[in-house]
């Protein structure tokens, strides 16, 4: 049997990395071609090896990449976290999130098939487990109050599945744009950026419940605070291009909010 141990001192092959990683040799040298990552040294026919150090900025790509990031933003994230174990102490702790989310629902999947085998009786709280937009309830509440909770809450349960699809649409728009404005290179506070803030300052408000949605709530903090957060947690950064995209929406929102909050 082969040994793939990362051992200090040895390499493997373009051709054995590869296979371990379930990617393409054309693949990791186009990642050599723009810089992504550079083999640990090349051969005198020619052929590309990886060290233990190499595998481990490929492990860190393939996650970014899992996560819908393009290159040229993973690139910015490499410059920016240069600390390798805490950058990986974060996606590792999403993907604990994401797999306690995915297991809830196949537990969820699982069960309705054995009912309808079964011939028995659907219980609809359980159908959506894992589904559901209730997973950050006590967080919610812990920062912003039951109030807040219970009224985005009715909100959301109060729409058409029409409307909810409406929505989530104009919510993915948004953080689609908010990427392509952060891997274009323009400044946070920009023209461009700035158009994004507002159109984000505008979806906060039509959230019902919200500190941003009351009259005479402190909208410039909850702004900035939810700023924050997008970069503090990485639930939130995902949807941002990661958290060098998330620390790019940061900096706008904060322009924005000095300027017109």
């Amino acid at each position: 049997m082969e040994d793939n141990t990362a051992r200090p001192g040895r390499d493997w092959s373009v051709q054995d990395v590869a296979r371990m990683a379930g990617t393409t040799s054309r693949t990791l040298r186009h990642y050599d071609d723009i810089g992504l990552l550079k083999p640990s040294r090349v051969g005198g026919n020619g052929y590309r090896y990886y060290d233990g150090a190499a595998l481990l900025q490929l492990q860190r790509i393939l996650l970014l990449r899992g996560l819908g990031l393009g290159l040229p933003a993973i690139a910015e994230v490499f410059q920016q976290q240069t600390d390798t174990v805490q950058a990986l102490s974060r996606h590792l702790e999403w993907l604990r999130q994401e797999k306690e989310r995915l297991s809830r629902q196949i537990r969820s999947v699982r069960q309705t098939i054995e009912t309808v085998q079964g011939g028995g009786e659907l219980m609809a709280e359980k159908m959506f487990d894992g589904f559901d937009h209730t997973q950050y309830k006590d967080e919610v509440e812990e920062r912003w109050g039951k109030e807040t909770y219970a009224k985005g809450d009715s909100w959301w349960r109060g729409m058409g599945d029409d409307e909810r699809q409406e929505w989530k649409a104009r919510s993915e728009k948004l953080g689609q744009d908010w990427v392509a404005a952060a891997g274009s290179g323009v400044a946070a506070d920009s023209p461009e950026a700035q158009v994004l803030a507002k159109r984000h300052v505008e979806w906060l408000i039509s959230i019902p419940g919200t500190p941003a949605a009351e009259r005479g709530g402190d909208v410039k903090g909850y702004v900035t605070g939810l700023a924050d957060m997008y970069v503090a947690d990485p639930r939130f950064g995902v949807n941002y291009g990661g958290e060098s995209g998330a620390g790019f929406v940061r900096d706008a929102l904060r322009a924005y909010a000095e300027q017109n909050l």
